[in-house]
């Protein structure tokens, strides 16, 4: 295995979308979304650990989900763990952790990768990250995986790569925001429009000096504890300066400044798990077309309902068409799936109410 690959895992978010069963304290990233027995967290690990050696794959989270992910990955150090101590997206966390891998090992090639994706073909993206590595060892490229759309979808942005080319690696004309329903279709119908996953692959070298020419105040920020990363100095000069990061994206900050970014239409299944119903699209359903997770169920004229309580609870259902239903603890979710986008102010209504403690 080479020595040179690293990870990036993020796994600092809430899934608000998920809620009840993604919460501020317990996120969805390490709960068994799928039923599978593994959470995502621990599944991205271990796809991630085929290609890369495990004691170089770092997880980016909150500080804290510091015990969770010691907890569910028992393979990772401390030293792996990379904590942010507030909420400031991607690009300062992924600076941070590029530059504690980059003073670990200069010839450092990496992918950073959300932690609750699901991917099925595994060995494919295997094969995909490896050919983006062996591309970003030799040029100065930041590199991403493209999802080849398969309808035209509102919830995703878009990469728009260079159509003249005929090699695998293309070259990336711009990144475009989530559209709206005729433009995604118009995206469609050109032929060089990929979803963006973001998933990135990079040399340490290239992402540096992308954030020193197009993020000078923010790559200075953290150049200055250069000197402390790997130390035991480091937790202090995180706590003092990390609060001072500009909130902004990996996408604004860097991918969309650069002219040297590349993507590769990935080659493999996937889905973001961003939402109940794309869960409910990626599991197995029963005769009713009903998607069910850890339940025992009893239907009577009710389809393609997502289904969700804890192990082995018995659920009748009667009449119910097209709903989320999912049982939690102190808090059962009977939603359309036709709003799932109006959990997250759902969850917001029911805080404000109820208590905080609820999401």
């Amino acid at each position: 295995m080479n020595k040179n690959y690293y990870a990036i895992l993020m796994a600092g978010g809430v899934g608000s979308r998920f809620w009840p069963i993604s919460t501020q304290d317990f996120p969805k990233q390490f709960h068994d979304m799928l039923g599978t027995g593994d959470t995502l967290i621990q599944k991205t690990f271990h796809r991630l650990a085929d290609l890369i050696p495990k004691e170089n794959i770092f997880i980016l989270t909150n500080e804290r989900y510091n015990d969770l992910v010691l907890e569910q990955l028992p393979e990772v150090e401390q030293r792996q763990v990379v904590l942010e101590p507030a909420m400031r997206n991607t690009a300062p966390c992924i600076l941070y952790a590029s530059l504690k891998i980059q003073k670990e090992n200069p010839d450092a090639v990496m992918i950073v990768a959300p932690s609750d994706h699901w991917i099925e073909d595994e060995k494919t993206f295997a094969s995909n990250v490896k050919q983006a590595f062996e591309y970003c060892s030799e040029n100065d490229a930041l590199m991403t995986l493209g999802i080849q759309p398969t309808f035209p979808n509102t919830g995703y942005g878009y990469i728009e790569f260079d159509k003249s080319s005929a090699k695998a690696i293309k070259s990336v004309n711009q990144f475009r925001e989530k559209p709206d329903y005729e433009t995604a279709k118009d995206f469609i119908s050109q032929g060089n429009f990929l979803w963006n996953a973001g998933i990135f692959m990079w040399s340490a070298k290239s992402v540096v000096k992308a954030f020193k020419s197009n993020q000078p105040e923010l790559f200075e920020l953290f150049e200055k504890g250069i000197s402390v990363y790997n130390t035991e100095f480091e937790d202090d000069f995180i706590r003092d300066n990390y609060p001072k990061a500009e909130n902004i994206s990996v996408d604004y900050a860097i991918m969309e400044k650069s002219t040297n970014v590349h993507v590769i239409a990935a080659e493999f299944d996937w889905n973001d798990l961003g939402t109940w119903g794309s869960l409910y699209d990626k599991l197995d359903k029963d005769e009713a077309n009903n998607a069910v997770v850890n339940a025992r169920t009893l239907a009577e004229d009710a389809s393609g309902n997502m289904i969700r309580t804890k192990k082995d609870k018995i659920v009748v259902i009667d009449g119910l068409q097209d709903y989320i239903v999912v049982d939690k603890e102190e808090v059962l979710l009977i939603f359309p799936k036709s709003k799932e986008q109006d959990i997250k102010k759902t969850l917001q209504q029911v805080k404000d109410k109820f208590g905080e403690q609820y999401g």
